[in-house]
């Protein structure tokens, strides 16, 4: 099993920035990459990055591009998300997830992020 632990969220005025973390650990083989969601309440969960676990390939939504940065670091088995001129349309339940080949997708428990003044 795989075990995910987000951290980092909270609550920050607009145009201000936040870093959130995800350490993995457990059964972490063949891995093929990781990436970040975010669910409002009354609102489907949205994809806001992915990254290559192999090459370190990112993407992300319109909504988010050139705003949030999704890294990893193979060694520590984290993955970050930066988020910098964040809006209160930001404001959701964060989750990371992790991606292996032929396995189901690891879920964490979320983070919450509130952006407002």
């Amino acid at each position: 099993q795989v075990q995910l632990v987000e951290s980092g969220g909270g609550l920050v005025q607009p145009g201000g920035s936040l870093k959130l973390s995800c350490a993995a650990s457990g059964n972490l083989f063949s891995l093929k990459g990781m990436g970040w969601s975010r669910q409002a309440p009354g609102k489907q969960r949205e994809l806001v990055a992915t990254i290559s676990w192999g090459d370190g390939g990112t993407k992300y939504p319109d909504s988010v591009k050139g705003r949030f940065t999704i890294s990893r670091d193979m060694a520590k088995n984290t993955m970050y998300l930066q988020m910098s001129s964040l809006k209160p349309d930001d404001t959701a339940v964060y989750y990371c997830n992790l991606e292996q080949w032929d396995l189901p997708t690891s879920w964490g428990q979320g983070t919450q992020v509130t952006v407002s003044s």
